[in-house]
Formats: structure tokens, sequence, C-alpha cells
């Protein structure tokens, strides 16, 4: 059965804006059904043109763009609550690949709806314009970290990201969050060889600053992980859910 959205479980958490019952009514209207996949699956591939538009109810997945010779960016992490598809939704065709690195599950949206569903609820439109505005800013945050951050200072950095949009979104049980990724992926988002990677993650891991092993990552040692970061310690901002 799919989640109907006025009993979505994504609403109950702190990270996201509270949905006014006519706006859930037009999501309701909007969303067309579900989608699960299993890990490995690609949802969205480069040059693609998806009719459909979806938004991670559960699971977890990874955005990348490929080069002509093989080569990989991890563009960013996919994470319960995300807007996939906006791109295509806009642009006619998808400029990156989204893949799941989990079972997910996603809402699907009909994308020939979507300048309908705007024109009817421009609050909601609003809301996307916002979601693509964050985007943005994350996307100038990387490229800082990628450019400016030594290894050590970037990954702590990832890490630290990562485990507080977890910690949003109810990932963390008992200090440990799931970590479906592997070394080549945080490699392929910082442009640091595998090598690199391993080794930084071991220096971490000896100063009992962080631990990812088995699938889960545990943070031992928060100040010191967001110290390394050279983290500001904004808050992480409310966002509006699709």
């Amino acid at each position: 059965m799919a989640t109907e959205c006025k009993n979505c479980p994504l609403h109950t958490k702190d990270l996201f804006v509270s949905l006014k019952p006519e706006q859930l009514a037009e999501m309701q209207r909007f969303k067309v059904g579900e989608l699960s996949i299993d890990p490995g699956t690609p949802l969205l591939m480069e040059g693609s043109n998806s009719p459909q538009l979806f938004t991670a109810l559960r699971g977890m997945g990874l955005r990348y763009k490929t080069l002509q010779d093989g080569r990989r960016q991890v563009i960013n992490l996919v994470f319960p609550g995300d807007f996939i598809g906006l791109q295509a939704g806009v642009m006619k065709e998808m400029k990156h690949s989204v893949e799941a690195t989990t079972h997910m599950t996603l809402c699907v949206f009909d994308r020939g709806e979507f300048w309908n569903f705007f024109r009817n609820n421009p609050e909601r439109g609003f809301d996307m314009t916002w979601l693509a505005a964050v985007e943005e800013h994350l996307l100038g945050e990387s490229l800082a970290t990628i450019g400016q951050r030594t290894a050590s200072e970037a990954i702590a950095w990832t890490l630290l990201r990562i485990y507080r949009r977890g910690e949003a979104v109810g990932l963390v049980t008992n200090g440990h969050m799931p970590m479906p990724y592997k070394q080549q992926d945080l490699a392929d988002c910082l442009g640091l060889s595998l090598v690199h990677t391993n080794k930084t993650l071991g220096r971490l891991r000896e100063r009992q600053i962080v631990s990812w092993s088995e699938g889960q990552l545990q943070i031992n040692d928060m100040e010191s992980l967001a110290e390394l970061a050279k983290d500001d310690g904004e808050p992480m901002p409310k966002r509006p859910l699709m």
C-alpha cells in the first residue's frame, strides 16, 4: 500500500517544514504512486528524459556525473526527503545520474503535471526554488572543500555533513548511522585517490575521532571532527518536503 501524504513518516522529522492540510491534499493529488528499487539500481541516467519526478521516502543513494573516459564525480548523496529529477523537469533531460545504494522507496510524481502543480500552488513553487537555491549553496560548499580543504579537512567535513543529515532524518541510533557507501564513493566525491582516502580515514580512526566499518558510521569525538573540518557551526535549516 502506498503511503498517504498525510501519514508520511518524514513529516514528523524536525528537519522538514510542516505542511498545511490543504497542501498535503495537493501533494496527494500530484503523487501518482510509489516505486521500490534495489541497491545499485539506476533511477535516473545522465541524458535521459524521465517522465517522472521522485521524492526519496526511504533509503539512500548518490548522484554522479561521468566523463567520456569513465571517470566519475560524485555530486552529492541522496537522503530520505530529497527531491529527485528537478533538473530533467526544467532542462528536459538529466545532466547527471542517480543510483540507489540501499533499498529505496520513492514517491512518484507525474512530470507532465509539474507546471500545473506550480501554477495552482505558488507557495509550493517557492519551496522548490528554495530547494534549488540550497543545492546551489551546497555545491559551492563542496567546491570550496575540494579546492581549498586538505584531504583530512575535506573528509572530516564530508563525514560531519553526512552524519548531521542522517541524524536529522532519524538514521542515527545509539550514535551509529548506516553508511551504505564505499570508500571509492567518498574518493570520487572529493577528487581524491582511493589510497589517499583510505590512509586519511585510517588516521582519523587512529585518533579515535571517527569509525567507519561494516556499513556503520560512528562519530567518537564530534568537537574534534568539527574543528578539523573547519566547520562554521551553521545550523541545518528546516527544509520543504515535496
